[in-house]
């Protein structure tokens, strides 16, 4: 969903929602990205040990989710908008092998800083709700 071009202050408004982004989650992606978050926990690695704390699988981490996050709203606002805070709060796992889907609607605007509300949902319900800041410019560069 990348842009090649940054959105505008003028071309976003309030209640602007942003296109749906499936992600899949495979053992690799999981594991190999809790890895570059150098999070080590075994949950997030390690299949028979998350299965012995009684996990189902093993399953995203935080600092990935929040990634995520982040990534899905600036590929939809473009290069050239700056990310002035993110917060989100989990809910349910997103384990290997599930789909996490990405929905998003501009929320609040306050000179050009825009508040994006995400949700990312998989099979067994609401795996992220969160809130990005952003800043767009008035004129593209």
């Amino acid at each position: 969903m990348t842009l090649a071009h940054t959105r505008t202050a003028g071309e976003v408004a309030i209640g602007d929602a942003l296109p749906e982004e499936r992600i899949e989650a495979t053992p690799t992606f999981i594991v190999s990205t809790a890895i570059a978050t150098r999070d080590f926990q075994d949950v997030h690695h390690d299949r028979d040990l998350a299965q012995a704390k009684g996990s189902e699988d093993i399953f995203l981490n935080i600092l990935t989710t929040t990634g995520l996050v982040q990534r899905y709203v600036t590929d939809w606002a473009g290069p050239e908008a700056l990310v002035r805070g993110v917060s989100i709060k989990l809910g349910v796992p997103c384990y290997a092998y599930d789909t996490l889907t990405m929905h998003g609607q501009v929320l609040e605007r306050g000179d050009d800083v825009f508040v994006v509300e995400v949700l990312g949902r998989n099979q067994l319900g609401t795996h992220v709700t969160g809130r990005v800041r952003l800043e767009l410019p008035e004129v593209a560069r």
